[in-house]
């Protein structure tokens, strides 16, 4: 049973740096696409950051050169390090995983495993 529990969300001001993290238990070794999403109230989740299983790497186009999405194998864990955040980077950040994504890779209904989110806070 596949569970992903998020980490290092916060309050933070804006222009300073948050790193996220995604523990994978129960699974394959992150041999799985991966990725952030994130969502506020009364929005569609959106896709932030996605790394496929061949390492490709796709963001969105608000967090370009802001955010990286890397993953440790071993551990194994994802991460989101955040950088010169934004007020409107505020939501709820979701880890998410899915056997397949390519170029499904922003549709959040590809994605099969969900942690419950950590929220951040950008004042």
């Amino acid at each position: 049973h596949v569970q992903l529990v998020e980490s290092g969300g916060g309050s933070v001001q804006s222009g300073r740096s948050l790193i996220l993290s995604c523990k994978v238990t129960g699974g394959p070794k992150l041999t799985f696409c991966m990725g952030w999403f994130r969502q506020a109230p009364g929005k569609e989740r959106e896709a932030v950051a996605v790394i496929d299983m061949d390492g490709k790497i796709n963001y969105a186009d608000s967090v370009k050169d802001r955010f990286t999405i890397s993953r440790d194998n071993d551990k194994p864990t994802l991460y989101l390090q955040m950088e010169n955040l934004k007020s409107e980077d505020s939501d709820m950040y979701y880890c998410a995983a899915t056997y397949a994504c390519g170029s499904s890779w922003s549709n959040s209904r590809v994605f099969t495993y969900w942690g419950l989110g950590t929220q951040v806070t950008v004042s």
